[in-house]
């Protein structure tokens, strides 16, 4: 029984991280979430994210998300979620999220997420994509 308790939370453990995998729309990974750190397709550390505030690699805040508004460094607002659509500052529609899949405001998909929570898809499609 204890063994098949380590080896059930090994494989939850192992194949949940691995899983966290951010790709583009022709299949290649571009990045991958550990816990709150984003991380770019060759492993470097390029973000991460403390409550509502978004960072860059270096550690400088990049942003904030404040309910359904994300805003720039700068505090300016820079797109809203509504449900599964993304928008710029202007109200524009620049994407969607249709499950674990990412489009573009023309409807082609530009990447495909494995593993990620909805929020983070959206975190990476807004600042790390």
């Amino acid at each position: 029984m204890k063994k098949l308790l380590i080896l059930a939370t090994m494989l939850l453990t192992f194949g949940f991280a691995n899983a966290q995998r951010m790709y583009d729309g022709s299949g290649k990974q571009i990045g991958r979430v550990d816990g709150e750190r984003y991380y770019d397709g060759s492993g470097r550390q390029i973000g991460r994210v403390d409550a509502q505030r978004i960072y860059d690699g270096s550690g400088r805040q990049i942003g904030r998300i404040d309910g359904k508004r994300l805003y720039d460094g700068s505090g300016r607002q820079m797109g809203r979620i509504d449900g599964d659509r993304l928008y710029d500052s202007s109200g524009r529609q620049i994407g969607r999220i249709d499950g674990d899949r990412v489009y573009d405001g023309s409807g082609r998909q530009i990447g495909r997420a494995d593993g990620l929570r909805r929020m983070q898809i959206i975190l990476f499609f807004y600042f790390y994509m």
